[in-house]
């Protein structure tokens, strides 16, 4: 989990915690009001009946939806609807359910959840993400790119969903642009065709890995072009971050983003390969107005600070 967007959610709520005041602890055996839980393990469906029968109250982040789980690993599209049934399970066991946008909300009130649900973003820390000339030539360094190089990276699982055959098919068709995707998936856990995808051999095609959070910074800092693919997301807290650090965004066009991220305004959208490969081009060669300004406006709305102003509040209530 720690290597996942739902361990980056749990750390920073633990930040939003820290600026906020309020104590916490991440150790059970310690007294608290209020617990949040942030995965559908059995070990926190475990917690949070524990914490019910000695009435503290209990928060769950839904960070999780059977759209999703899709599209994942091997056998997940079989087991979704199995997985949505445990996912009402775990979420009704909640006092509120805390989800981050009006989308997914949307979502976990179609499958009929009895317990009030809020929308919050995960949040950014905008600071932390600052775009600098010192974590871009790191970068640059590391990777052994010319300044002239242009260099375009997303980050995300081994996972179809998170729309990685299409980043290799456009890397395949765009040898002039040098594509790095951040993050790994055990090759046993996802289907042949991401296996086989992943293991093509092109030179201007790089997989780092899982990199730390530093390094990540760096990426985002370093190149030119953050290109999100994903066909599902409750959020994505790694666009924010992109959007924090000052980058040009290019993403697919899905449901989630229709209310607040608006094509050639704040962000790029496209649908299909030849889109995608035309506002590349015209992103990266300056033909597209510089956006970045307005997109980093997003994420400056959904800075931690502001975010846990709003917590309070759904603490209030």
């Amino acid at each position: 989990m720690n290597k996942s967007g739902i361990g980056q959610a749990v750390r920073q709520q633990e930040k939003t915690l820290k600026l906020l005041g309020i104590p916490y602890t991440m150790d059970s055996r310690d007294d608290f009001d209020i617990i949040h839980l942030n995965t559908i393990f059995p070990d926190s469906r475990i917690m949070s009946i524990m914490s019910k029968r000695k009435s503290k109250k209990v928060i769950y982040y839904a960070h999780s939806t059977m759209e999703d789980f899709k599209n994942s690993f091997r056998g997940s599209n079989l087991l979704a609807p199995i997985l949505k049934k445990w996912i009402i399970y775990c979420y009704n066991s909640a006092d509120i359910v805390i989800t981050p946008t009006e989308y997914s909300k949307m979502l976990l009130e179609s499958y009929g959840l009895k317990r009030p649900i809020f929308s919050l973003s995960n949040g950014v820390d905008i600071d932390y993400f600052e775009r600098n000339y010192d974590a871009r030539k790191r970068f640059r360094d590391k990777y052994d790119l010319k300044e002239q190089e242009k260099a375009i990276i997303s980050v995300g699982h081994y996972i179809e969903r998170k729309g990685i055959l299409d980043f290799v098919k456009i890397a395949e068709q765009m040898p002039e642009y040098q594509f790095y995707w951040f993050g790994y998936t055990n090759s046993h856990l996802v289907p042949h065709s991401v296996r086989e995808i992943i293991e093509k051999s092109l030179p201007n095609l790089h997989f780092p890995g899982y990199v730390n959070r530093n390094d990540l910074r760096d990426a985002y800092c370093g190149s030119d072009l953050f290109l999100f693919l994903t066909h599902e997301e409750t959020e994505g807290i790694v666009l924010l971050e992109a959007l924090a650090s000052k980058i040009p965004v290019l993403i697919r066009d899905i449901p989630v983003y229709k209310d607040w991220l608006s094509d050639g305004e704040t962000v790029y959208k496209g649908i299909t390969i030849y889109d995608f490969k035309e506002k590349i081009t015209q992103i990266l060669e300056g033909s597209l107005p510089d956006i970045t300004k307005s997109g980093y406006r997003i994420a400056e709305q959904r800075d931690l600070k502001l975010i846990g102003r709003l917590l309070i509040n759904i603490y209030d209530q």
